[in-house]
């Protein structure tokens, strides 16, 4: 079992499709071969599940902590109380109290070294925000119990890996936020994801422009001329083989983006639309910058099919694949970055 990544996964939103698309990628047992499941969740919202998805063939394994866990199985950890009760399709305060204590325990083993990866089930951020969790998140959850400075969105597929500088801020305030100093940073932090966590030796990054046709030579806007391409300009000097701007719009319509390794989009929408757009339920959601490895799908709670039996597991399936893919590269590169050949004196005396 020693090299067998441990995945840890919180359970999300129970009123949505998160234990029907974990449960779907864990009836292929071939997926025990290069990891070991453990969700942090509850036995009698698992049991709804099964029960609501008319699911016979599958079962959790019952555990109280990770010394018991089997690495042949999908083993859960109980985190709630009986007093749990499910509401397929509603955002309830419930729900969202229990996707926190869910991420929580998971996080506290993760911080202990029990698990290896976090990969997140979605949840809801209108009941997680409410009432007084003050939580904003994830991404910004993560960011601050592992004291990372800054981290980046990046969305990946087998086709693209897209990355933004503005992340989630109305689009009425993107402009504050490109500058010299965020996109340089943004851009250092997916060039040394690409490298270590990738495997990619000298990766290339497309930088897109933040008006329409790249600012059309200013006509359209200055903003290109007067922070972005300056910006890669300065970046190409620290050694980040960045090129761009590109139009978003002709970057995308024509095959562009697969001449390069990955692409930073200036805000969520003019990177992510067409990342969803091209890769349908495939795409995985990866949180570049932490000292820890964490995925997740592209998708929401998906109220709306919840308990239908329509939800595709493709994308959860994705998350945990690549978290131990990410893994196992980046305690690779860590191996032979820390171990290098011993140089020796073999001038004359």
């Amino acid at each position: 079992m020693g090299s067998k990544v441990k995945v840890g996964i919180t359970h999300g939103d129970i009123n949505g499709i998160s234990y029907e698309v974990i449960i779907k990628t864990f009836q292929d047992n071939r997926i025990f071969d290069f990891c070991t499941p453990i969700i942090y969740g509850s036995p009698k919202v698992a049991a709804y599940h099964r029960k609501a998805l008319n699911i016979t063939n599958f079962t959790f394994n019952s555990i109280q902590s990770i010394s018991d866990l089997h690495p042949k199985k999908a083993n859960l950890i109980n985190c709630l109380d009986d007093n749990i009760r499910v509401e397929l399709g509603k955002p309830t305060q419930m729900a969202g109290e229990s996707a926190l204590i869910s991420l929580e325990k998971a996080v506290d083993d993760l911080q202990a070294g029990k698990i290896d990866v976090l990969v997140t089930a979605p949840l809801n951020r209108e009941t997680t925000e409410s009432g007084p969790y003050n939580f904003s998140g994830h991404t910004r959850y993560l960011t601050e119990k592992f004291n990372s400075p800054e981290v980046l969105i990046l969305m990946t597929s087998e086709i693209m890996k897209v990355g933004v500088v503005s992340g989630h801020v109305p689009l009425s305030e993107v402009g504050k936020y490109i500058t010299e100093e965020n996109i340089l940073k943004k851009l250092h932090i997916l060039n040394k994801t690409l490298i270590e966590d990738f495997a990619i030796r000298k990766p290339r990054i497309a930088v897109l422009g933040l008006n329409p046709h790249a600012g059309d030579s200013g006509i359209i806007g200055q903003e290109e001329i007067d922070i972005i391409i300056p910006t890669i300009e300065k970046a190409n000097k620290e050694g980040i083989l960045a090129l761009g701007p590109f139009s978003a719009d002709g970057f995308f319509g024509s095959d562009s983006f697969k001449k390069f390794d990955a692409i930073l989009a200036m805000y969520h929408d003019q990177g992510i639309a067409p990342f969803k757009a091209l890769n349908f339920d495939t795409g995985v959601n990866y949180t570049a910058g932490l000292p820890i490895i964490r995925t997740t799908p592209d998708h929401g709670t998906a109220y709306e099919i919840a308990g239908l039996d329509e939800a595709s597991p493709s994308s959860f399936r994705e998350a945990v694949y690549l978290a131990c893919t990410l893994f196992k590269n980046r305690k690779q590169y860590k191996e032979l970055t820390s171990n290098p050949l011993q140089s020796y004196d073999v001038s004359d005396n």
